[in-house]
């Protein structure tokens, strides 16, 4: 029988086994076993974690809220700006036409239609592009530049231009232009007066160039604070 069981041990012990003592087995068995009353560590991470992110997301919302607060300020500044161009536009051509008529109907769309094409233009343009990464900080300031120039001066103008001109035409406030020197003969009645559009030309480019460098600081100032907090 001892040799017997001399050979399984042999056997156990060529195959890899090797048996445990019943001190290792209980120590073994102690070690594994969960007592209820301890707290699991997962749960405390859980616990711990829980204000941290939180916090985050608090300061997440805050940043956006910031980012979204000036920009706003910043886009209805644009488009106020644009409404002055309108409104000096439209009161240099009545001016050149001599024209006193309809003056409540000029002055609102002369103000209103370039605030509105402004802010609009602006947020497709600009901010749009920005939220989904696809322009440089060069191609934002050339951007909100031709903004303020299309929109807050050339559109003003040719509004406020095609407004009092009609009324001029409708009411013979001046002569009637010749045929086939319709906009020419405007342009020579108007060409003194109109000169002083290039003061709101001026201020339309360098606005637009200090709006857009600062949308894009503001950006990408909410962004790295974004993903340092992550």
């Amino acid at each position: 029988m001892a040799a017997l069981g001399r050979a399984a041990g042999a056997e156990r012990e060529d195959a890899g086994v090797v048996p445990a003592r019943a001190g290792e087995a209980s120590k073994d068995i102690s070690m594994a076993t969960y007592t209820p009353g301890q707290p699991s560590l997962s749960l405390e991470d859980a616990k711990f974690r829980r204000p941290m992110v939180i916090e985050i997301i608090e300061k997440k919302f805050e940043y956006l809220r910031r980012e979204k607060t000036l920009n706003i300020y910043g886009t209805v500044f644009f488009g106020t700006a644009a409404s002055f161009s309108g409104l000096l536009a439209n009161l240099i051509f009545r001016h050149c036409f001599k024209v006193k008529h309809d003056a409540l109907k000029t002055y609102a769309s002369v103000t209103t239609l370039p605030f509105l094409s402004t802010v609009v233009a602006y947020k497709f343009l600009v901010t749009d592009a920005l939220y989904l990464g696809n322009i440089s900080q060069e191609n934002c300031v050339l951007r909100s530049t031709l903004v303020g120039i299309v929109c807050g001066f050339l559109y003003p103008c040719g509004l406020a231009f095609s407004k009092n001109g009609h009324l001029a035409v409708k009411y013979h406030t001046v002569p009637l232009p010749p045929k086939g020197k319709f906009l020419l003969y405007w342009l020579l009645l108007s060409q003194r007066e109109i000169k002083g559009m290039i003061i709101p030309l001026v201020f339309q480019t360098v606005f637009g160039i200090f709006n857009g460098l600062q949308h894009y600081a503001i950006f990408e100032s909410t962004l790295q604070k974004t993903v340092h907090e992550d």
